[in-house]
């Protein structure tokens, strides 16, 4: 019998929540400037977003978008998230634009959903709230 962990366990245990593939613009709030990219991947915990900057490990950022129906269950709804960034990949050119964009992994720390007349653009402090696990069709 192995002592040796399988791989695939180990990722499961990981990524404990259930993640949506949506492919979203979003506004990424840092250092006191912001920058536009958009998402790849979205779970309760955490999400991945490409942007045309890479992203020190570590640093706090605020990520505003449009969380859609399909997983708010309701109606599209504007949200703010608050996190930190675990990694971020080194700019590449992508096939079908000419700028290079960063693949980045952030870990979601707490969110809030914005009243639907708010401009995605204002940041304020987010909030403290727990972060829920999303639910509803297309988990990846």
């Amino acid at each position: 019998m192995s002592t040796v962990p399988n791989r695939l366990e180990h990722s499961l245990e990981r990524r404990g929540a259930q993640r949506f593939e949506v492919h979203l613009p979003l506004s990424i709030h840092f250092e006191g400037r912001t920058v536009p990219g958009f998402t790849q991947d979205l779970s309760g915990r955490g999400i991945f977003f490409y942007a045309e900057t890479a992203l020190p490990q570590g640093a706090v950022v605020e990520l505003t978008f449009t969380m859609p129906s399909e997983i708010t269950l309701t109606e599209n709804m504007p949200v703010r998230c608050r996190g930190r960034v675990l990694r971020s990949s080194a700019p590449q050119a992508r096939h079908s634009q000419d700028g290079q964009r960063s693949g980045i992994a952030v870990q979601l720390d707490s969110y809030e959903y914005l009243p639907s007349g708010e401009p995605a653009a204002q940041f304020v402090r987010v909030s403290s709230a727990s972060v829920a696990g999303a639910s509803g069709p297309a988990p990846r």
